[in-house]
């Protein structure tokens, strides 16, 4: 049973109750269940009672001996240490889930949110780059995020060193969302911290791993597949030719969206993505004024008016 095995069909019933959201835990905790799995198993079962119950059987029939799904107590701690970082759980049918993150095959059935989740129902547009930024990086990204912020966006990021902290630190007043790799509890870097908790009090924080996760290498691909999709565009500011802000462009084009780069000298590594990617295709910004023409009319944005 693996999570290639299985299609990506999305649940039909959303979480309703207390006890609902602690078995949608469960399911999503089990062992061998990722996103892909949690929304074909519920689609194939029609609730996700009946998939936890199916769970064992299946996968002694795919050879796995002496499975065990995720307990009750388990879930039940997960939410108790969510609550004490004033996280909420945010299932994929609740009405302020993000509509363009369903978009994704592997969209995170349940994610942990910090904050005011009505920041995603404006317009949204990503900014990522490089960790180590140069001067004018930073001056851009900041000068893209103050003032697609004041044009009434929602600027994403990813909270890492260099051009994601600058595009919060530009747009935190007016509601910025960071897309966590750790636990929502676990700041990293570690100086960004007070960072972290301006986003938390005037924007949001989101996660699809448990409090109290520290970030390993794998889970920044995964976390940069939730920037891209929770965006209308995606607009690199520096970048190599391989980074993790490539591979969120590269998310954003598999999803339709709008990838844009700012270009960068040839002499510079840093610039080596930017540059490919306007080489492909991609739209050069020189403004913020060069992301919003790309973009269809505000009034027209496919967003969800918040409850």
């Amino acid at each position: 049973m693996t999570e290639e095995a299985l299609s990506s069909t999305h649940p039909p019933l959303p979480p309703t109750t207390e006890d609902l959201r602690i078995s949608c835990l469960r399911l999503l905790r089990s062992r061998k269940v990722g996103a892909v799995t949690y929304h074909r198993l519920i689609a194939k079962h029609g609730s996700v009672q009946n998939a936890l119950s199916a769970l064992p059987e299946m996968a002694r029939a795919a050879g796995i001996q002496g499975y065990e799904i995720c307990s009750a107590d388990a879930a039940i701690a997960e939410i108790k240490a969510a609550e004490a970082a004033n996280a909420r759980l945010l299932c994929f049918h609740d009405a302020d889930y993000p509509s363009l993150l369903k978009d994704l095959r592997d969209a995170p059935p349940l994610m942990w949110a910090v904050g005011d989740t009505s920041v995603l129902a404006r317009p949204t547009i990503a900014i990522v780059g490089a960790r180590n930024a140069s001067s004018l990086g930073i001056r851009m990204a900041r000068a893209l995020a103050r003032d697609l912020a004041e044009a009434g966006y929602t600027v994403i990021s990813g909270l890492a060193r260099g051009i994601d902290t600058a595009a919060h630190v530009a747009s935190v007043g007016s509601g910025t969302c960071a897309v966590m790799a750790g636990g929502v509890d676990v700041i990293y870097p570690a100086e960004n911290l007070q960072l972290a908790r301006d986003i938390a009090d005037q924007g949001l924080l989101l996660s699809e791993h448990p409090p109290g996760m520290s970030p390993q290498a794998r889970h920044f691909p995964a976390r940069n597949r939730i920037i891209a999709g929770a965006a209308q565009a995606v607009v690199v500011v520096e970048g190599a030719a391989k980074s993790g802000s490539l591979i969120t462009a590269r998310d954003a084009l598999d999803l339709g969206r709008e990838v844009l780069a700012v270009p960068g000298h040839p002499f510079d590594a840093r610039a080596a993505g930017c540059n490919m990617l306007i080489r492909d295709g991609a739209q050069l910004v020189r403004s913020a004024d060069d992301v919003i023409a790309a973009l269809p009319p505000m009034d027209h944005c496919p967003v969800v008016t918040a409850p």
